[in-house]
């Protein structure tokens, strides 16, 4: 592990606001069960699911959890792209309008759902991140290096 500089804490933060989607770990009768999720909204790591979901059920269950952000790009290995593993508690929030609002600026096709009975939000407050920044870059990161308290959003997407 290298230790955590500026350069790592504004590559965590990039991946963070980038981040639209992500890969959710729970466990589901004792077992680990991963899924990918949406994730955006109100600036937060907040993500809409539904009651039916076995993911969901699960996070009722045992709401630590982990979330895998970032894409490999185009060209290269995938293994050399940045990427951020958060642990994480899942926090149920319900309906909400504001939030809402702004899922839909950035899932439009959520339209379709977003209202239908079993669908609700769920926050993530960050306990810890791992960042691998690629081949030899790893740090870990506590919720301040992100720019999160264990309790605060996630920064604002990127313009």
């Amino acid at each position: 592990m290298r230790p955590v500089d500026d350069e790592a804490r504004a590559l965590a933060r990039g991946l963070l606001a980038e981040a639209r989607f992500g890969a959710l770990a729970v466990l589901k009768d004792g077992a680990p069960f991963v899924t990918r999720i949406a994730l955006g909204g109100a600036g937060e790591v907040v993500s809409l699911v539904s009651t039916l979901s076995q993911h969901t059920a699960a996070l009722q269950s045992a709401p630590q959890c982990s979330l895998l952000l970032g894409e490999p790009g185009p060209k290269g290995d995938p293994l050399t792209h940045p990427r951020l593993t958060l642990q994480a508690r899942a926090e149920f929030i319900g309906k909400d309008e504001a939030l809402r609002a702004q899922w839909l600026e950035i899932h439009p096709k959520a339209k379709l759902y977003i209202d239908f009975g079993d669908f609700l939000f769920i926050r993530f407050r960050v306990e810890a991140g791992l960042l691998n920044g690629g081949f030899g870059y790893a740090c870990a990161l506590g919720p301040v290096d992100m720019g999160l308290k264990s309790s605060d959003p996630m920064p604002p997407a990127r313009e």
